[in-house]
């Protein structure tokens, strides 16, 4: 059985989107995802997005994300946008919404010109529990913990997903892939966590590396760039319109504060069609 999918990226956050065989349910093990997402042996990609017809009769559509490392995750921001652009140019946004459900739950996607979508994110979550991390008893906003590569210090938030952000000097110069792997799988997460490292170049531009749980660094992160842009606002060190840099491209984020919606805006382009077997 051959099954079609598309290669999308947002930033170069690379994935696979595909639809979901109506009769026999989604029949990819953990291991073919990770075939799949191989760079020399497979198509390659950081995420694979599938497609659902909708549960709730109020969305377009329900989608699943899996990781490379063939895990199941409960939610991406690129991808968000990405699935966006792939339904409107299917025609399914003739208003230029789109209402799509995840795990997490649902969000509102608008398409403010062909490419580039802006996505309600929901509002940051900023509890240990909401991240799945055991505080030990730590009041926060700013947690620590000693890892093999040394003592950290960092902010949790949740997206929808995990999230740890950690202030660095320089993106550049921050070790991303050491720390971010020993974070990421520390047991006080319990699901692991999303590693962002953020640079605040002014109060209202940051940049930021992110070491994703299950991928590793990707060279964008939705949810990354909004955890890290709330973290901030919440301090009070960013406006509420920040733009993002990250090695892929930018990506622009607003919240106006607790009791509002975060926004983030960016593009979302198609790269190439193809089919694999199952």
């Amino acid at each position: 059985m051959q099954l079609p999918f598309t290669k999308m990226h947002g930033l170069g956050n690379d994935f696979i989107v595909l639809d979901a065989p109506a009769r026999d349910g989604l029949p990819i093990s953990t291991e073919r995802w990770r075939e799949l997402a191989d760079r020399h042996c497979g198509i390659g990609f950081d995420q694979a997005l599938v497609l659902e017809p909708p549960r709730n009769p109020a969305t377009q559509a329900y989608y699943r994300i899996f990781n490379a490392n063939g895990g199941e995750v409960e939610q991406c921001g690129n991808g968000v946008r990405c699935l966006a652009e792939l339904l409107r140019q299917r025609g399914k946004a003739p208003d230029g919404q789109l209402r799509l459900e995840s795990p997490a739950g649902v969000v509102l996607a608008e398409v403010r010109t062909p490419g580039s979508i802006a996505v309600d994110m929901g509002e940051p979550l900023f509890t240990p529990e909401s991240v799945a991390f055991d505080a030990r008893g730590a009041a926060g906003p700013a947690f620590h913990i000693d890892l093999s590569t040394g003592p950290v210090s960092f902010e949790i938030a949740s997206m929808g997903n995990p999230h740890a952000v950690i202030d660095v000097p320089s993106v550049g110069d921050a070790e991303v892939a050491a720390i971010g792997a020993a974070l990421e799988s520390h047991p006080q997460f319990a699901r692991h966590v999303n590693v962002g490292f953020r640079e605040t170049a002014g109060r209202e531009h940051i940049r930021l590396r992110v070491f994703e749980r299950g991928v590793g660094e990707t060279r964008a992160c939705g949810t990354g760039a909004c955890a890290a842009a709330a973290t901030g606002m919440r301090a009070g060190l960013l406006e509420p319109r920040v733009r993002v840099d990250l090695p892929g491209g930018t990506l622009v984020i607003r919240w106006q504060g607790p009791g509002h919606h975060l926004w983030m805006e960016g593009p979302a382009e198609v790269s190439f069609t193809g089919q694999f077997d199952l």
